[in-house]
């Protein structure tokens, strides 16, 4: 097998993480490849799920005696704490690794300090490569460890004239399967789907991830989330049929905000407090808007159905803007036909001051 430099191996490790997006929270995403001494490839892993082997342990294993005096690539500082698992930073010096690539320093306070623990032990650590590729895989975790409450990914669906209903309340179905199986898809990959009880009690969805060809549930599901101050949710809606876990977050629970609602802040960090890094904001234009508005939305995901009402219920009320010098400006990084529909995806600009 020919080698392979260290920038190839890091783009490798970046595709192997990306294996684990929705099944290892409350941990992050973490690829490994191992070179020998030669710079041939001889073992590759990933994180799978929470509490099993991480990345390194698993490339490890494939390489066995041919990672002495090798290369370990991998895409985030390794632990440095025992866990469920053991250190993975010890179990690379234990394995005679002579240098340690990593792409994105690890921000956790609890794992981090394998790369120091690296460089005691003599092992040469070089930190950054492919740093900005890696850091965009693993942005939902990586930002939650660094602030302490989730990323936050608006998601709405709408008609080219931004309608998220006819006139007559009916929704089903603005976008098209395709969209819609995108949709199922993205709730596959956090950690819990939050709603409003405006749109438990409209529509009375399910929040669950499916499979729309057989309609047969995900193995994993999220979180349902439904922001509810006085406790309306029906004792019959959907969301507490047993399908995934529900929390009904009611004011009383929660705490208010300035608005008298759910305070939204101190949602935030109690999901983050109950191991929830991701999450996607589905339901309501009201809630939608109250999360904008609190500078609460990390990244918008809007699936457009090329229609037009005129009229009817909008994808998004109030979120705090009355004047065109308030206006919150994104910046699109993705726009993807998906079926008819276009799928955009946006990044909120920081607001100066």
């Amino acid at each position: 097998m020919a080698s392979v430099s260290v920038d190839e191996a890091m783009r490798r490790a970046i595709e192997l993480a990306a294996r684990g997006l929705g099944t290892t929270s409350p941990n992050p995403v973490v690829g490994c490849v191992l070179l020998d001494a030669d710079g041939e490839v001889v073992g590759e892993g990933f994180h799978a799920y929470a509490g099993g082997p991480h990345a390194e342990i698993v490339a490890l294993a494939q390489a066995g005696r041919r990672a002495k005096g090798g290369t370990a690539v991998v895409t985030l500082e390794p632990c440095d704490h025992t866990g469920r698992t053991g250190p993975c930073s010890t179990a690379l010096v234990q394995a005679g690794v002579a240098r340690v690539v990593i792409a994105v320093p690890d921000p956790n306070p609890v794992a981090s300090g394998g790369a120091a623990t690296l460089r005691s032990a003599g092992v040469r650590v070089d930190l950054g490569v492919r740093g900005d590729e890696a850091e965009a895989g693993n942005v939902a975790w990586l930002t939650s460890m660094r602030r302490g409450w989730p990323y936050v990914i608006w998601k709405y669906a709408a008609t080219v004239d931004g309608r998220s209903a006819a006139a007559d309340g009916t929704s089903m179905w603005i976008t098209s399967e395709a969209a819609r199986i995108d949709v199922h898809a993205l709730r596959g990959t956090v950690d819990a789907v939050v709603a409003g009880v405006g749109t438990v009690l409209a529509d009375d969805p399910r929040l669950t991830a499916r499979n729309l060809r057989d309609g047969s549930l995900a193995i994993r599901q999220p979180l349902r989330v439904v922001v509810d101050s006085s406790g309306r949710t029906p004792s019959d809606a959907q969301v507490r049929d047993g399908a995934a876990r529900t929390w009904i977050a009611t004011a009383a629970e929660v705490g208010t905000g300035p608005d008298g609602r759910v305070d939204l802040p101190a949602l935030l960090a109690e999901l983050h407090r109950r191991g929830v890094r991701a999450v996607l904001l589905e339901g309501g234009p009201r809630l939608a808007g109250a999360f904008l508005a609190a500078g609460l939305v990390d990244k918008i995901v809007g699936y457009v159905a090329p229609r037009l009402l005129g009229a009817g219920p909008t994808a998004l009320v109030d979120a705090g803007v009355t004047t065109i010098a308030e206006a919150i400006d994104l910046e699109f990084v993705d726009v993807t036909q998906i079926g008819p529909d276009l799928r955009i995806t946006a990044l909120p600009r920081k607001r100066e001051g």
